[in-house]
């Protein structure tokens, strides 16, 4: 199905947010959601999830700095950096408060929002999060993120339909079933921006362990999590595979987990509905009497 297909009965909306004009896609009322992509990425990764969450809640799929239709202003674009814009987003909803479900680096970004707002996130949902450093794995010095960089390098350098496509590819276990010629179209024009072009190495910088490492999310920096936090990982997640997960969720109390199988680094992508049914199931749990007073 298309993607645009599935997104139907969803909005896409341009905010200013302190300059930077920002794309989201937004679907229903309540307490917010905001979903959060990967590095790369764009709002179109949860072109299948927006209008079915928003049955229960109020989601807004965001565009992140410097990504899809947002602007690229020149920038470090460490996680401090995309959980400053986030904030600000959320400043310019009038949003006090969000369950924040963030994948991969989106994941990354949400932890470095607890650590600069702790009260106004609800909720961490951790989607095979990038830049974990636990009981000696190390994501940033990991096969997949060595096997990403070289893939990322080859589409950025020379953004073609085979490159993009490659690209695209490595984010799926099965990737005949997921790659369609729409979503690779979709990410050659974001990839192929002159502006993008221009600031993709900066993006990039992340994945450099002696520039992302600073802000790893470290067992000592999991163990002074209070926020209510969900570690949702995949069988076969080319990056931090699931036992890694496990292990980070041991040093955050009370956090739960859960394996979804036969999926790679987009389930929200490959499984939808069983993605839904997990998802909906903690936010249901925690989202009970959370205080969601609108910013002032």
């Amino acid at each position: 199905m298309s993607l645009w297909l599935n997104a139907l009965g969803a909005s896409v909306r341009f905010h200013d947010v302190n300059g930077v004009r920002t794309r989201c896609l937004e679907a229903g009322e309540g307490q917010a959601v905001l979903l959060l992509h990967g590095i790369g990425g764009h709002v179109e990764a949860f072109a299948k999830n927006v209008v079915p969450l928003a049955q229960r809640y109020r989601v807004i799929a965001v565009d992140m700095l410097g990504h899809g239709m947002t602007d690229k202003p020149d920038g470090d674009y460490m996680p401090p950096d995309y959980a400053a814009h986030i904030l600000a987003l959320m400043d310019t909803l009038g949003i006090a408060r969000a369950h924040i479900v963030g994948e991969s680096l989106g994941s990354w970004v949400a932890y470095w929002m607890i650590q600069a707002a702790p009260s106004r996130v609800l909720s961490w949902t951790c989607c095979v999060g990038a830049g974990l450093q636990v009981d000696g794995f190390d994501n940033l010095r990991s096969p997949g993120v060595a096997e990403l960089r070289k893939r990322s390098s080859q589409a950025s350098a020379a953004p073609t339909r085979d490159s993009i496509r490659a690209r695209l590819e490595w984010l799926f276990h099965e990737p005949g079933r997921f790659v369609s010629d729409e979503l690779v179209e979709t990410r050659l024009r974001f990839w192929s921006n002159p502006a993008m072009l221009r600031i993709q190495p900066m993006i990039a910088g992340i994945m450099d362990p002696e520039r992302g490492g600073q802000f790893y999310i470290t067992a000592e920096r999991l163990e002074r999590v209070a926020t209510p936090t969900y570690f949702l990982w995949t069988e076969f997640n080319p990056t931090t595979p699931w036992q890694a997960a496990e292990t980070a969720s041991r040093h955050v109390r009370g956090s739960r987990l859960d394996i979804m199988p036969n999926c790679g680094h987009w389930p929200q992508y490959e499984d939808p509905d069983g993605f839904h049914q997990r998802l909906l199931g903690f936010l249901d749990s925690v989202a009970v009497g959370a205080d969601c007073t609108p910013a002032s």
